[in-house]
């Protein structure tokens, strides 16, 4: 979702700024140009920060995954819908 539409600025991006570091408005107008144009969006972005409605609520979550550790090995078997398909190399 756009909080800043003058600077398309994301969600993502005021997330990633709080976590960052980020503490006040003018972080957020500092490292991603939040309400530094006609300042519709500073109450919304505000909202992202510490103690704010979103700071909390809204955080989004890791879905990292360690591919690093190995995972039990399971009979390979072909799935039931499967077929052969030719790969072709491009030129």
């Amino acid at each position: 979702m756009y909080i800043c539409i003058c600077n398309a600025v994301t969600e993502r991006q005021v997330h990633a700024a709080v976590d960052a570091g980020a503490t006040t408005l003018s972080d957020l107008q500092f490292e991603l140009g939040v309400a530094s144009c006609c300042g519709c969006c500073a109450e919304m972005a505000q909202e992202y920060l510490p103690g704010g409605r979103c700071s909390s609520v809204c955080q989004g979550k890791s879905m990292a995954v360690d591919l690093t550790a190995s995972a039990p090995m399971v009979d390979a078997q072909p799935a039931a819908n499967s077929f052969p398909i030719a790969l072709v190399a491009a030129a």
